[in-house]
């Protein structure tokens, strides 16, 4: 249920830019101006994870997810009838907040599940990537059906109507529970002051960095049909999907063989470093492909490079394994503050500082050692829940 909720509201990130061409007529703009849009949403994304440190996201955890499906929801229903180019670029922002499911549905597994919280998380952040393939293919569908403007306002219509739809069957089988509203920390306890949120955040900076800019900055410095290009898309959809509950399953595996803190950790620093590995061969792949305009050795690229993905799952079970549990809702959303930092950051330095491949590819080759070694720094650090007891 939780993966259905995160695919229907994922299903916004990618479908205004498949009515480009539409919009950019519509709106009366630029191919420039149009990716300000993309840019807004992914913001939205980092600044989630800082509204996520006040209570707006506390109390009640049926109350949360509504908000959050809420804040990508309303605005689908707004965009189409939006005038002004800038009003929508300002509610794709909003739709950005849509990320903070991810922490929020952290806190209910911290709560049902001990050593299966990888496998289980790995299913539901699948969902990201389901929803890109649904949203994806509902602006095909409604391409194909309905001429210019009309296609926008029925894609996004339906899919506003989805989410709200997929909210309220959740609704009726998830019980409700208390996310701790903020207390006045004291440095010992206040997660922001503790070197191990900080190691241990920047961790996934890495993978977010590739998950979020790695396929439009090779698709744009690559020479494929739009055939080739829409499947490279699809295939790298597929492949976090997959490579999410694949490796989930493993942190499952590996969590059986310890479910202390410290054995629960250790699963978590094995599979993220195993994923950053493959990662490596996929980004050589992906460099062979797009320099030699190799579509089979892209496309190879990109279903290994996915496994990127497999940290993910990992990474969003640390803060119940490695806190307190009276600070790991906090904890949660500070690590999700740090890593998320990556959207704000990456965005600006692939697509506007970096015009060379070699030098493009360089960086992403980079992410997956800077996040091994970061790994292995924190594997070596005292958790929170080890300096300050359960």
């Amino acid at each position: 249920m939780n993966t259905l909720v995160v695919a229907t509201g994922f299903g916004t990130m990618h479908m205004l830019e498949k009515f480009k061409s539409v919009v950019v007529s519509h709106y009366g703009i630029t191919e420039a101006a149009m990716g300000y849009q993309q840019t807004a949403y992914v913001v939205g994304l980092f600044v989630a994870f800082l509204l996520g440190g006040t209570s707006l996201f506390k109390g009640s955890f049926k109350r949360s997810v509504t908000m959050i499906v809420s804040f990508a929801a309303i605005p689908q229903f707004l965009i189409p009838f939006v005038g002004n180019w800038w009003g929508v670029v300002a509610l794709r922002f909003f739709q950005g907040f849509i990320v903070a499911l991810i922490a929020v549905f952290s806190n209910q597994i911290g709560r049902l599940f001990l050593a299966e919280r990888p496998f289980a998380k790995g299913i539901i952040l699948s969902g990201i990537f389901w929803g890109g393939i649904y949203g994806i293919n509902l602006a095909k569908w409604a391409s194909h059906t309905y001429e210019g403007w009309e296609a926008v306002k029925i894609a996004f219509l339906i899919s506003a109507v989805v989410m709200y739809a997929m909210l309220a069957l959740w609704w009726l089988f998830v019980e409700d529970f208390e996310i701790p509203k903020e207390k006045h920390s004291s440095r010992r306890t206040n997660v922001w002051k503790m070197p191990f949120t900080w190691v241990f955040g920047f961790t996934f900076f890495p993978a977010l960095w590739i998950i979020f800019t790695l396929g439009s900055f090779t698709l744009h410095h690559a020479e494929f049909t739009d055939s080739q290009t829409a499947n490279l898309v699809m295939a790298l959809e597929i492949s976090m999907g997959l490579w999410s509950i694949i490796m989930g399953y493993l942190g499952y595996r590996l969590s059986l063989r310890n479910t202390s803190n410290r054995g629960l950790f250790k699963a978590i620093v094995s599979v993220m470093v195993i994923s950053y590995a493959v990662t490596l061969l996929g980004l050589v792949f992906v460099w062979k492909g797009i320099s030699a305009s190799d579509y089979t050795f892209a496309l190879l690229g990109f279903a290994v490079a996915g496994i990127v993905q497999g940290t993910g799952p990992a990474f969003w079970t640390t803060a119940p394994a490695a806190y307190p549990k009276e600070i790991y809702p906090e904890a949660s959303f500070a690590l999700g503050l740090i890593s998320n930092s990556a959207n704000a950051v990456a965005p600006n330095v692939m697509f506007v500082l970096v015009s060379s491949v070699a030098v493009g590819m360089g960086i992403y080759m980079a992410m997956p050692i800077i996040g091994i070694l970061l790994l292995l720094t924190a594997s070596r650090m005292k958790l929170p829940v080890e300096e300050l007891g359960e």
